[in-house]
């Protein structure tokens, strides 16, 4: 295990090498100048020229990544081209909404996700299973920014019971937190639990149609101890795997959300920078995901031997 935990991690740095390779490119690449962005529509060539000289523009793109890497390597994640804030401590107070976030939607996703899959898995065919198909297809379907409006106007403009936009950090109490959080989250969430309760339903019947249910069956053990201590544990493998990915994807996909409900996250800093064309805060930000990403592989395969001994027997 311990070689194992070692080969992974010494595999998250490639893998963040050429991510930083491919995005450091395709921005420099893109069309456009940080230095006319930041002067203004007045500025002159020259201006232009001198801004560019100061930032180390002019030089080849080649020699650009090379120092930005030397200072990544020393912790030092560079300077907005915008502000000249430090980007660490740009991308630090932006960070904590879109964790909190992503994590609210994640519990929504599962809460509602396996008890709804397991009740279609175990009554195949039926109107509940129906039903809860339709709530899946309907999830898949709409999309996160209009049922945000969605639900804006009915639980904020009609009801009243949530706030319409905006955000408060943690320190204002936790059920403020919450209470800006909840419709956002939900928004985020919900595609996600579709997902995972069409995945849990076709894993449960999977391990339902198994010889051992059949025979635990047999032999009179109650139906919910065989789906809460057998199948659904011999299911997990699929599920955790769901749950892994849509963490990730909420977390790089949270920037509509952001956007639309005001919340202060990494998704509103970078739609903010690709605008004002700051290259250090977007690769920083992309790398942090990417980091994410690897780091949840990780944590995904380290549960599949949690929940099921072979995975280890195997490693």
């Amino acid at each position: 295990m311990r070689k194992y935990l070692v080969n992974r991690i010494l595999s998250i740095l490639p893998v963040l090498f050429v991510v930083s390779v491919v995005i450091f490119g395709v921005i420099n690449l893109t069309p456009g100048d940080p230095a006319a962005a930041i002067l203004g529509e007045n500025a002159t060539t020259e201006d232009i020229a001198a801004l560019r000289e100061r930032m180390g523009l002019n030089k080849p793109i080649v020699v650009q990544y090379l120092a930005w890497l030397g200072n990544i390597a020393k912790g030092n994640l560079g300077t907005s081209v915008v502000n000249s804030r430090p980007v660490a401590e740009m991308v630090g107070s932006h960070i904590g909404p879109t964790i909190s976030l992503s994590i609210y939607a994640m519990l929504i996703s599962v809460a509602l996700a396996l008890p709804l899959g397991m009740l279609a898995a175990r009554k195949r065919g039926t109107a509940a299973d129906q039903t809860v198909s339709t709530v899946a297809l309907f999830g898949i379907s709409l999309p996160s920014f209009l049922l945000g409006l969605f639900l804006m106007l009915l639980f904020a403009v009609k009801l009243r019971w949530f706030p319409v936009s905006g955000y408060k950090p943690l320190s204002a109490g936790l059920g403020q937190h919450i209470r800006f959080l909840t419709m956002p989250a939900f928004a985020l969430g919900f595609i996600y639990s579709a997902l995972m309760m069409r995945m849990t339903r076709a894993s449960m019947l999977e391990v339902l149609g198994s010889d051992y249910i059949k025979m635990a069956k047999a032999k009179g053990v109650r139906e919910l101890f065989i789906i809460g201590k057998h199948a659904l544990r011999n299911a997990l493998v699929a599920i955790i795997t769901v749950i892994g990915q849509s963490f990730i994807g909420a977390l790089s996909g949270a920037t509509v959300v952001e956007s639309l409900f005001g919340i202060p996250g990494l998704g509103q800093l970078i739609v903010n920078s690709i605008g004002r064309r700051d290259y250090q805060v977007i690769v920083a930000i992309v790398l942090f995901i990417a980091l994410v990403n690897v780091v949840i592989s990780l944590v995904v395969d380290l549960l599949y031997g949690v929940v099921d001994p072979r995975v280890r027997i195997a490693r």
